[in-house]
């Protein structure tokens, strides 16, 4: 694995902060080796937290891949200036560029598979609590005609959704990996817009929302902290 850029380690609790920009594909690489790292005791913590300033992605699920319209989704994202990637987590297709956060949490399992619902929402509380921290109506649930929708999703105000979460688990670790939109989203949604009607999936655009609408001003720094914070000490 690539060295990264900045990293803290405190009880177990590593957290890296990835300052290299890589390309998309190579991005979610990571994400795997961080996992296996783990689960192999390569890297001795108990839980990683990664955050990353990504370049312009649409990351699509593996299921995605396989729809009758996955090949003009790609073309729709390239033109856009987005790649078009596979992600190694489930869900369905996500955008997000240099403006959103993109986080992974790599949980050791030592006492054999821990339940995946239990894991949703347990990140799922921390990361709502962190935000509530920063002034926003922060809860856990659906909003429904998100995108990537899930019961765990974060939203604001019952309204929009501020938080995707996806997963993968090896034996010995699990991967949570999601990402927040900082800035405006209008780029992202129109990319969206384009990837999902090709794959025939339905989503409603108002529901895309984004720190700054919920909560102006605040630092990226800001948001990573608290990100980082609540996942480590969980």
């Amino acid at each position: 694995m690539a060295e990264l850029d900045a990293s803290t380690s405190t009880g177990r609790r590593l957290v890296i902060r990835q300052h290299e920009r890589l390309d998309a594909e190579s991005d979610l690489a990571r994400s795997v080796d961080l996992l296996r790292a783990v689960a192999a005791g390569t890297i001795p913590d108990d839980r990683v937290v990664r955050l990353v300033t990504p370049v312009p992605t649409v990351a699509m699920s593996r299921r995605e891949s396989r729809l009758p319209g996955f090949e003009t989704a790609q073309r729709h994202a390239r033109n856009r200036g987005f790649a078009p990637v596979i992600r190694p987590t489930g869900g369905r297709a996500v955008a997000y560029d240099e403006t959103c956060i993109v986080f992974d949490v790599v949980t050791r399992e030592r006492e054999g598979p821990m339940d995946q619902a239990r894991f949703f929402h347990e990140i799922g509380e921390a990361l709502a609590g962190a935000l509530r921290g920063l002034g926003v109506d922060a809860r856990v649930g659906e909003v429904p005609g998100e995108y990537c929708p899930g019961e765990f999703s974060i939203n604001a105000r019952g309204v929009v959704k501020l938080v995707g979460t996806s997963q993968r688990a090896v034996r010995g670790a699990r991967l949570l990996s999601g990402m927040l939109a900082l800035a405006e989203v209008e780029r992202l949604a129109e990319v969206l817009t384009a990837v999902n009607a090709a794959l025939n999936l339905e989503w409603d655009i108002t529901t895309f929302g984004s720190m700054d609408a919920e909560v102006s001003g605040l630092r990226r720094l800001a948001v990573e902290d608290a990100i980082a914070g609540a996942l480590s000490t969980l």
